[in-house]
């Protein structure tokens, strides 16, 4: 029985990268073992154990084979007899493909083993596949997409670029699900230069599966959505960068397609609304308080201001709705209930005007 880290964590290292996550691979073991060493199992489709006392997940070495679409059509084989080579060998990329011994503390330590030729791979930058069973999951697409938003410098070898234009073709992509879309979408948003997902999806030929109303041609989102990711915006933010050119209606069905949460859709929408209205050809005191209630700053300031840099990235002019903003919310709430109280009609529906004709009031008065 011998245990090696595989995968992004020696990837990584050898980039001079923050190692976050280790994955572990057992090699020469059994379920039976694994059980009998004080590992509690976890896994459904394939064996998969967590560590006694650090509670790391470690996997039995194991084959698969492809039995239906999608990216869970495969059965997996795990015995004592299979290798890490072989183990390695189902993996997506070269760079993903190697391994290096854990010690008694779970660290990698000695040589890298690398069969398929991953350390080769990061000297030229390249992302290359393994073997031709890299076509058969559909999520490898995307993955890869995100990984060259991650790994900017990076190109893809023409014969992966085929096999990934085999996957659109061969109707693959229609047993994805919209929960691992959108992880996959997501973590490219959140890496350093998400445009080049965007350019990655477009030389595979499927941009306009992912984002149906956006085009890809729009050289300014992409220099938007690397802008988002300098100022180190959150997710709802760049999601809310990235569909700026889409209407309210476009938004909320893409928001649908990929199940998108809730927050990130309803940033997207709200800068669009922001959009129409500050572009407006006038933007009377009525007007800008009632950008002010739509984006509910009276209950949500900080999303506000998460919204106002949003705005601010793409060139909007927020100066005279921030100005109107500070203005109304000098008006005195407290004050306003105590007046309507001390004359004896105290009703929620007067009060509400009230706070809004003082605001309205102090917008026009500054």
């Amino acid at each position: 029985m011998k245990i090696y880290v595989v995968g992004g964590a020696i990837r990584d290292q050898l980039l001079g990268l923050p190692v976050k996550d280790l994955d572990y691979v057992v090699v020469g073991a059994t379920t039976e073992q694994m059980l009998a060493q004080g590992y509690t199992p976890v896994g459904q489709d394939f064996p998969v154990f967590l560590h006694p006392v650090t509670h790391a997940e470690y996997a039995l070495a194991r084959t698969e084979r492809k039995v239906s679409p999608g990216y869970k059509g495969f059965v997996f084989h795990a015995d004592p007899g299979v290798t890490l080579e072989q183990d390695l060998a189902r993996r997506d990329l070269t760079i993903n493909a190697m391994a290096k011994e854990a010690d008694v503390n779970g660290q990698p330590v000695g040589d890298v083993i690398d069969p398929y030729g991953g350390q080769k791979d990061i000297n030229n930058k390249l992302f290359r596949h393994i073997g031709p069973a890299f076509s058969e999951d559909p999520v490898r697409l995307l993955r890869i997409a995100r990984f060259a938003a991650r790994f900017s410098d990076f190109s893809i070898a023409p014969s992966t670029l085929t096999l990934l234009k085999e996957i659109h073709s061969s109707g693959e992509l229609n047993a994805l699900v919209k929960e691992r879309v959108w992880q996959e979408i997501s973590r490219g948003l959140m890496s350093e230069k998400p445009s080049r997902m965007l350019e990655v999806l477009v030389e595979m030929g499927v941009f306009e599966l992912f984002f149906p109303k956006m085009n890809s041609n729009n050289s300014s989102l992409l220099g938007d959505i690397d802008l988002a990711a300098n100022h180190q915006l959150n997710l709802s933010q760049r999601c809310a960068v990235l569909l700026s050119s889409l209407n309210v209606e476009d938004i909320n069905a893409w928001a649908a397609l990929w199940g998108i949460p809730v927050e990130c859709r309803d940033h997207a929408v709200l800068v669009r609304e922001l959009q129409m209205g500050l572009q407006s050809a006038t933007l009377e005191p009525r007007n800008l308080l009632d950008l002010l209630n739509r984006v509910d700053v009276w209950r949500k300031p900080e999303r506000f201001e998460e919204l106002i840099k949003v705005a601010d990235l793409l060139r909007l002019p927020t100066k005279q709705l921030m100005h109107s903003y500070d203005c109304a919310k000098k008006v005195d709430i407290a004050q306003i209930v105590q007046e309507v109280g001390e004359q004896g009609s105290s009703t929620g529906a007067k009060i509400k005007q009230l706070i809004e004709d003082r605001r309205l009031l102090a917008i026009k008065s500054n």
